[in-house]
């Protein structure tokens, strides 16, 4: 498919402890992407989801904002090809 991708974004700001993660997994799900989400320990939140390239457009949409909690300093993203290594979305510890 043309318009699979693949994005690795890291999220910066209080984005730890406020049920970020969880957020990111409900978004992604509804988006139909695969990949996970996990937290840093620099303090910042990693995503790396596979999809269609306008879902994937929303997710890095959504994630400027953030869960209700979360207070988003700045989204780093980097677009790649996608490997299609996911079978769905999780949150990694």
């Amino acid at each position: 498919m043309p318009d699979t991708m693949r994005i690795h974004a890291t999220v910066h700001g209080f984005v730890q402890g406020v049920n970020f993660r969880y957020y990111t997994l409900r978004q992604a799900r509804i988006l139909n992407l695969h990949g996970y989400v996990r937290n840093r320990l620099d303090g910042s939140v990693e995503v790396v989801a596979e999809g269609d390239q306008d879902a994937l457009n929303h997710l890095l949409q959504w994630l400027h904002g953030g869960s209700p909690s979360s207070t988003v300093e700045g989204v780093e993203c980097e677009w790649q090809e996608p490997k299609g290594e996911f079978r769905s979305f999780e949150v990694r510890l």
